[in-house]
């Protein structure tokens, strides 16, 4: 009996051991839509992605790339526009940037407002803190426009650190150099407007300050700047003299800083027009290249006469990388946030795209165990994409659904992209588009709010990552976060 009872106990241990297992065991179950393209397509970017693995070590160079307005809303239609430009419908074409393999948000806001401006953005970028609106690289305590509250506040950005350090350094824009975001890597100044003596107070000079294209031309951390590509040829011209496209400068002190800065640098070569920056080759070792008197043409609008912010970026790690202790640039595309305070959508994509490519360029010249990229812009801006058209419709067209225009409650017509104010908007009844006006590259949508320029938006930017210390991008961060990370990967700060 009593052996019995142990084979009992023991048959049920086995039972319910054998019940434990079965529960342990998952059960496959067959995915019918598993042979669809979509489907595959997802599980291929699964194995992608647990094949990726952070590089935790520290960087030999930086570059940071920002799209100054580039919205996310920006990057969708600007994919669009470039697949349809190709031949596709459009939605499933990937920008160059949406490649890199780490992604997170951005939040934009200035300390005094919450839409903000590109200074006070920038400068968080650059400096590790946030700012207020209109301020070049100067802490939170100061007044916008009041020299002496600037005094003592001053940030140290990645730029003047890493030169310090010996590293190579390097700014890159399609707007004028002394605009303000790529101010904010070399200058600090109370005022964004600071570009010229010729707009500053006379208190501000009494008080010691200086204008943002003197600051570019003294920088002398380190070796200086070791190259400057951008328009802005204005700002270091006296108003006595002509540059050679036919636009005198803007200065009043009479100082002509480009000559003062071929004096400093007698080893660097200062090219103003595309054959000039065409001679710079691998024997270069500073360049400063203004190519317009004030911004740089839309690429849209170029000609031969000026490089492709790809050429620009190229060119300038070809002369930066020659550093054995590395280099940290930035390349911005100015113009893609000029396009949409003018409610002129095709510019902002084609600008978008042309930004793309520089960043194409970047990832095809460097390693990504050794270079840090980042990608991400400044602030957002009004643009918006409604109204339930099909794919593939024309990304710049009037809305369609099943081929026929989609209408408004008032019978009208109306574009996929429109803004929440701007140039294009009415007191009064809303026009009526054709098509053939919407396809215009030089048409300006149509707006809520009328103002003369178009607003930025509040809303966050993305960030995209690949190299060192990218993985540090994660979730929504506060825009100085961005510095944070340059900083983890070089290693800046004591």
């Amino acid at each position: 009996m009593k052996n019995n009872k142990l084979i009992l106990a023991s048959s049920i241990l086995l039972a319910l051991a054998g019940c434990g297992s079965n529960t342990n065991q998952m059960t496959s179950v067959d995915a019918p839509q598993k042979n669809d393209e979509w489907y595959k397509a997802a599980q291929q970017k699964i194995e992608q992605a647990k094949a990726n693995k952070p590089i935790d070590k520290r960087a030999k160079n930086v570059i940071l790339f920002v799209g100054d307005g580039m919205s996310i809303g920006t990057i969708t239609a600007s994919r669009i526009f470039e697949g349809q430009r190709k031949g596709m419908t459009g939605e499933e074409y990937k920008l160059n940037m949406e490649t890199l393999p780490y992604v997170a948000l951005s939040k934009t806001y200035n300390t005094d407002a919450q839409t903000p401006d590109s200074a006070g953005t920038a400068s968080a970028m650059v400096s590790g803190v946030k700012t207020k609106q209109g301020i070049i690289s100067i802490d939170d305590n100061v007044h916008r426009g009041f020299c002496n509250t600037a005094k003592g506040h001053e940030v140290k950005t990645a730029w003047e650190m890493a030169a310090e350090k010996g590293m190579s350094v390097g700014v890159v824009s399609t707007a004028r150099i002394t605009h303000a975001t790529p101010a904010t890597t070399y200058a600090h100044s109370a005022d964004r407007d600071w570009e010229n003596d010729s707009t500053m107070p006379n208190i501000a000079k009494n008080q010691g300050c200086v204008d943002i294209a003197q600051q570019l031309v003294s920088f002398d951390e380190g070796n200086g700047l070791q190259v400057v590509f951008g328009g802005g040829r204005r700002e270091f011209l006296p108003t006595t003299v002509t540059d050679p496209e036919g636009k005198t400068g803007k200065r009043k002190d009479g100082r002509n800083l480009i000559q003062e800065w071929e004096q400093r640098y007698p080893e660097g070569q200062y090219v103003y027009d595309k054959k000039g920056f065409d001679q710079l080759n691998s024997d270069t070792k500073r360049a400063f290249g203004l190519f317009e008197s004030s911004h740089m043409k839309y690429e849209a609008d170029r000609g031969n006469d000026e490089p492709s912010i790809a050429e620009m970026t190229s060119k300038a790690i070809d002369i930066l990388s020659k550093n054995k202790d590395g280099y940290i640039l930035m390349v911005e595309a100015g113009r893609i946030d000029h396009a949409h305070h003018d409610t002129n959508a095709y510019r902002a994509f084609a600008d978008t795209v042309a930004f793309d490519e520089a960043i194409k360029a970047a990832m095809d010249k460097t390693n990504q165990e050794d270079t840090l990229i980042i990608v991400t812009a400044d602030h957002a801006h009004t643009m918006i994409m409604n109204g339930y058209s099909d794919r593939g419709n024309p990304i710049l067209g009037l809305s369609k659904k099943n081929g026929q225009y989609n209408k408004d409650e008032f019978g009208k017509r109306y574009t996929t992209i429109s803004y929440g104010n701007g140039v294009n908007a009415v007191n009064g009844a809303r026009e009526n588009p054709t098509q053939e006006q919407v396809l215009s590259p030089d048409y300006h949508q149509q707006a809520l709010v009328k103002f003369a320029s178009e607003t930025h938006s509040g809303e966050d930017v993305a960030i995209f990552a690949r190299g060192p210390e990218a993985y540090l991008f994660q979730g929504a961060v506060e825009q100085n976060y961005i510095f944070h990370v340059i900083n983890e990967a070089l290693d800046l700060t004591k």
